[in-house]
């Protein structure tokens, strides 16, 4: 993995270049977008179908970037769209968010957790990437942990407080290989402190620290990995429950931080 990294800071393909290439097109440049410095990304289309009836159901930009439907809601200081599920892909649409000119990003998704303090339907807030990976391994040395913004899970975590929501923090594993998270890996996380486990953040994480954006993250329990077998939550009332409060807190942060900018 670490043969992955180069220490030049620029790259045949950037990402700016691309997307003005990718606009040009279709008749537009970045300033024609007006996507917003601050943007809630859901890793889940139920989790964007929560947020968008919550703010009213907005009309969507008529400019999709890599083919996502987005919004700035009317009310609110910050746009939204989903975020393909996976490292690369999503990686990709961050890159070319913060080409355009985004600076704060707030993802909302699910996660399986490896802590047995954790229950169906909590919110989870992580702080580092264990990396499981290969996407991060491009942006950051091999020895380096990516990190969420320390700024914006602060903000979060005193936003949960105020709105009166229960949120956990720590470590999470981020993998590309979802039915490989194996008995013997989770006891090896588990007694290494890790809370939980998810398929981006790691990599997402590596990106911001590369960029010097800002990255952060509200995530649902929707299984819990820590039993003998897996005990998968996504139907259950308090994972619903979960996903509201996760909702709710994501735009009340949301607006704090572009209030910040």
């Amino acid at each position: 993995m670490a043969s992955f990294f180069s220490s030049e800071s620029s790259a045949r393909i950037e990402p700016g270049h691309f997307i003005s290439h990718a606009l040009a097109a279709r008749g537009l440049a970045p300033h024609d977008l007006d996507l917003r410095q601050t943007v809630v990304l859901t890793l889940i289309p139920e989790l964007e179908r929560r947020l968008l009836k919550t703010l009213g159901n907005p009309q969507p930009n008529p400019h999709p970037i890599q083919r996502q439907t987005w919004y700035n809601p009317e009310a609110c200081a910050f746009s939204v769209m989903t975020s393909p599920m996976g490292a690369p892909i999503a990686v990709m649409l961050l890159e070319q968010l913060i080409a355009l000119g985004a600076r704060q990003f707030i993802y909302l998704g699910f996660c399986g957790a490896l802590n047995p303090a954790y229950r169906i339907g909590d919110c989870f807030v992580p702080t580092t990437g264990i990396r499981e990976e290969g996407t991060s391994y491009h942006y950051l040395p091999a020895e380096v942990v990516p990190a969420a913004s320390g700024p914006l899970n602060a903000l979060v975590l005193d936003e949960a407080v105020a709105q009166g929501f229960a949120v956990q923090s720590g470590p999470i594993w981020t993998t590309d290989a979802l039915y490989r998270e194996t008995a013997l890996k989770i006891r090896r996380f588990q007694a290494a402190g890790i809370h939980a486990v998810d398929m981006e953040m790691a990599a997402l994480f590596a990106v911001a620290q590369f960029r010097a954006c800002e990255v952060g993250a509200i995530l649902i329990v929707s299984d819990e990995c820590y039993h003998p077998t897996w005990r998968p939550g996504f139907h259950a009332p308090h994972f619903r429950r979960g996903c509201r409060d996760a909702v709710a807190l994501s735009i009340a942060a949301a607006n704090r931080a572009a209030g910040q900018a």
